[in-house]
């Protein structure tokens, strides 16, 4: 009997592979940025001007410029103390080049050189060179200009001095590697809002941000140290502010009204923590806004310093409110949840030796930061509290309103709750389930009426796709508490029907379906409905909206026949691209109109255009074909690129602010696409 074959498998020291320099970078970009998409290509400009911002953080720069140039490169400048030119001990080369191609080499990790830095990985330069096909440093230092390019991580040659100058600082270009990246740009606004938030953090820093991107732009690297010296016209942004923390928060505010008149502020040291900053007003909102910072640096997941503040902000309202008889005897506490409902808050901290929980700095993970902010917030909060009787029983009046809310919400969740534990959990009426259990094939069309519902049960695709009819617009959610919300019939339904429940009993792993397609018609209704269930995503299903679940069918807005062709057209390009002057003869015509056919086959054949203005003028073939089939439909992933600036459209636009929605209207009108 013969033996099996065995595969011959070696694995010795030559299948070891070393990667020196900058190698890991580019081999594992997304160790180092999180990601090679808009979020981590937009953090190469943020690492490179952490660098900037570090040295104002200390005291030796006051004025940091942006600039968009050309070719994708961004440009960095500042007036620092420059980055040192002379030669590193350990590395035998100067300590620009050590700096920008070598992991964990800088100046932040020990000794008096920065005392508060939001840089402390040694990575952020080298990084940002590792990934860009070109990079340049510009050092004005000790009277001399000096400069070294890059591509890749790699020198094209040795530090050289170019020149003489009296000014300081350095200036940073470099071109994102396609290769990593692929054909993104930046966003210009995306860059502005963060600046603009950075110099409310550190006060006396002038931030510019210029996009020069369409403009010719000739720089003398020696001579000229900022882009606005040159006056060329460009979109630009300055910033400049005194007022700190209580700025930002009042800037937040100015689209909500806020419920008491003065913003607590308070900025201390404390016991291993170099400083604390805190600012806070409540506004007449059921949503909150929370931003947190360490050295600076925007922590989204937020930390320690988040935890510290919550419980303290909760203790110390509680302990207020019973003290000050706010409160009835026998009246539950406060939880972490009604205290925060209304609240626009920024936490910021400035620590030594800090660490984050990822080279992205997206999570505070230093210890101390917690008890610091604890104790210097509980006490001054209190004192503001005691200072501000008016201030202190209007936020009581807030959060009671939120407690009472949490309470009625709970009471009509459990009764729907308890409602389909009676019923065996029956799904709601109106929904036309699919037969698969498997949420990972189920997919749930949301529609809109019950004519586009009958065509849409009968077309569909009955093992994975449910459909769910909604009549008419369903409640604006956006003023709208729990408790009125589980009131209305359309919303409960959605809630059953994807199984997730809502509120603090939310479980995003027992969705039912993981694609949830809203489809509605191609009208001013039909988007207005279709904003509406994204508002009511966005506000209480996040995770589904963050975990790409959502999506937006695009049905035809033509169907044309010619002759026994058959063609949809989404667009009107399209089908202006599509038809030309190929056309002879056209026909509009309405849905079961049929246009004869040509007798002689040598003249053109009529063409016949259809306008679909809704989903329920389809027959179900037509909707099967060009808006349910996987293999044909076009379906558009709802995604939040930046949740801080979708968090304000939703506010403006579902909000109560009528002016302030009326001027966003008009100063974005030419920007919308409309069908008349």
């Amino acid at each position: 009997m013969a033996e099996n074959p065995k595969k011959k498998e070696s694995y010795g020291a030559d299948d070891i592979q070393v990667l020196e320099g900058l190698e890991p970078v580019r081999k594992r970009p997304g160790m180092y940025i999180g990601t090679t998409g808009p979020d981590g290509f937009h953090h190469l400009i943020t690492e490179i001007f952490d660098n900037s911002r570090d040295e104002a953080m200390g005291g030796h720069c006051n004025d940091i410029e942006i600039t968009f140039l050309p070719g994708n490169r961004v440009r960095v400048a500042d007036n620092g103390r420059g980055i040192p030119v002379d030669i590193q001990k350990q590395t035998k080369v100067s300590a620009l080049e050590t700096i920008m191609t070598v992991l964990h080499a800088g100046g932040k990790f020990g000794g008096e050189g920065y005392k508060v830095s939001g840089g402390l990985h040694g990575v952020g330069a080298s990084v940002v060179n590792a990934l860009s096909i070109y990079t340049q440093v510009v050092v004005h230092r000790d009277g001399g200009v000096y400069m070294q390019e890059y591509s890749q991580g790699k020198k094209k040659a040795a530090v050289k001095k170019i020149g003489s100058s009296k000014l300081r600082g350095t200036i940073v270009t470099f071109e994102p590697d396609e290769i990593i990246f692929g054909k993104q740009t930046f966003d210009f606004n995306r860059i502005v809002n963060h600046m603009r938030q950075q110099a409310y953090l550190v006060r006396g820093l002038r931030i510019g941000v210029i996009d020069a991107r369409e403009q010719k732009v000739e720089i003398d690297e020696v001579k000229d140290h900022y882009v606005r010296d040159l006056g060329i016209k460009a979109p630009s942004h300055t910033f400049y502010f005194e007022g700190g923390l209580a700025s930002l928060v009042r800037f937040t505010n100015h689209i909500l009204t806020p419920l008491h008149k003065n913003i607590f502020y308070i900025e201390k040291p404390a016991e291993g923590v170099e400083s604390v900053e805190i600012a806070l007003q409540y506004a007449d909102d059921v949503s909150s806004r929370m931003l947190a910072f360490a050295n600076n640096i925007y922590n989204s997941e937020g930390g320690t310093h988040v935890t510290g503040f919550k419980t303290a902000l909760t203790r110390t309202l509680n302990t207020y409110a019973k003290k000050n008889n706010l409160v009835k005897d026998g009246e539950d506490s406060f939880t972490g949840d009604d205290v925060l409902e209304g609240l626009t808050a920024v936490v910021s901290v400035k620590i030594r030796e800090i660490q984050f929980e990822g080279q992205t700095k997206a999570k505070l993970g230093t210890v101390e930061a917690q008890g610091a902010v604890t104790t210097v917030f509980s006490e001054s909060f209190s004192q503001f509290l005691e200072e501000n009787p008016d201030d202190a029983k209007a936020i009581i009046q807030k959060v009671v309103l939120a407690m009472k809310a949490r309470k009625a919400a709970k009471a009509a969740k459990d009764s729907i709750l308890r409602k389909g534990a009676l019923e065996g959990m029956t799904l709601p009426g109106k929904l036309a389930d699919c037969q698969t259990k498997d949420a990972a094939e189920s997919e749930l069309f949301i529609v809109e009426g019950d004519s586009a519902g009958g065509s849409a049960k009968t077309g569909r695709d009955r093992r994975i796709q449910a459909i769910l009819p909604l009549r008419g617009k369903i409640l604006n959610i956006e003023r709208a508490r729990l408790d009125r919300m589980l009131a209305s019939e359309q919303i409960k339904n959605l809630v059953l029907a994807l199984g997730t429940a809502i509120g603090d009993t939310f479980n995003i792993e027992n969705l039912r379906y993981h694609k949830i397609i809203i489809a509605t018609d191609a009208d001013v209704d039909g988007a207005h409905i279709r904003t509406l269930l994204l508002t009511l995503f966005y506000r209480y299903f996040r995770p589904l909206v963050e975990g790409g679940y959502i999506y937006i069918a695009q049905p035809p807005l033509y169907k044309v026949k010619r002759g026994k062709e058959i063609m949809y057209f989404y667009t009107d390009e399209e089908k202006v691209k599509a038809l030309g002057n190929e056309v002879q003869e056209v026909v509009e015509a309405t849905e079961g109109e049929e246009i004869p056919e040509v007798e002689d086959p040598k003249k053109p054949a009529k063409v016949s255009i259809q306008r679909y203005k809704g989903l329920g003028e389809m027959n179900p073939e037509e909707l099967w074909e060009t808006t349910m089939d996987p293999e044909a439909r076009i379906l558009k992933q709802v995604n939040i690129d930046d949740a801080q600036d979708a968090d304000k459209v939703f506010d403006m636009l579902m909000g109560t602010d009528v002016p302030a929605r009326k001027l966003f209207i008009q100063s974005n009108a030419k920007k919308a696409t409309i069908d008349i």
